[in-house]
């Protein structure tokens, strides 16, 4: 098999990445693709930074022996915390996600930009580099749990948590809304509905899957022809694929 027919491991702490598959199917629909949800371990953005690389490269080593020819971590914390030391282990493209705080700075004109994601990726140094370029009124919101309600598709619950955090700011006051963590980007619709008109919203899945396609153009290794694929699997509860497949048909503008 020539390489370029390889499939591309994607991977994610839960089902959040799955939002940013749906963006690589979309751009690279001729793909195989292997999404690997790491259920069993869980959230990764309450864990310590040493817990999430040994996380993340158990998932690695289990995608590599499916012969992957490019790895994408479809989750902003594991990409803080361990995409810079896979880049030195491994031989094979590593193509991360971090949250779209550059667009949100590029709409902002004199108001706050409220960054959604997990304590952990809040507070790593990729995210206080991307502060120090584009951050200015850019405020660190910290969501503990709202990833879970979104593992548990228990949107009624996710609806009251967004309430509850929109309601400490003065949303007359914000131009952006980042969501920097993939399981928010199923909220997005919902959230949508909660902000004034005028506020942007802003996430990473369709830069993830542009920068996705230049790499595999850039290495020689897109697949240009043929039917893709794609094929879930789990560290946890074999319950969660079907969850998958029902987050990959889901609209998230819904």
């Amino acid at each position: 098999m020539n390489q370029e027919e390889h499939p591309i491991g994607v991977f994610d702490s839960g089902v959040g990445g799955i939002s940013a598959l749906q963006a690589m199917i979309r751009t690279l629909p001729q793909e195989h693709f292997i999404y690997y949800g790491d259920t069993a371990n869980a959230p990764y953005g309450t864990k310590e930074t040493e817990e999430v690389i040994a996380c993340v490269r158990e998932v690695t080593d289990r995608l590599m022996k499916r012969k992957i020819k490019a790895l994408v971590i479809a989750c902003n914390t594991a990409t803080g915390a361990a995409a810079f030391t896979l880049r030195k282990e491994l031989t094979i493209p590593v193509i991360g996600m971090e949250p779209a705080l550059k667009p949100a700075s590029e709409v902002r004109k004199d108001g706050d930009i409220l960054v959604l994601a997990t304590p952990l990726a809040l507070h790593q140094e990729k995210f206080n580099l991307l502060m120090e370029k584009y951050g200015e009124g850019a405020v660190r919101v910290p969501c503990a749990g709202l990833m879970e309600l979104v593992e548990q598709e228990n949107w009624n619950g996710a609806k009251k948590y967004l309430e509850e955090v929109f309601a400490l700011y003065d949303l007359k006051k914000v131009d952006a809304v980042v969501l920097g963590c993939t399981h928010y980007v199923f909220l997005k619709g919902m959230i949508r509905r909660m902000l004034p008109e005028n506020i942007v919203i802003t996430e990473g899945s369709d830069g993830t899957a542009r920068q996705l396609k230049r790499v595999l153009a850039k290495n020689h290794l897109l697949k240009e022809h043929g039917e893709g694929k794609v094929e879930l699997e789990t560290s946890g509860n074999p319950e969660d694929i079907g969850k998958m497949r029902r987050l990959l048909k889901r609209d998230v503008s819904e």
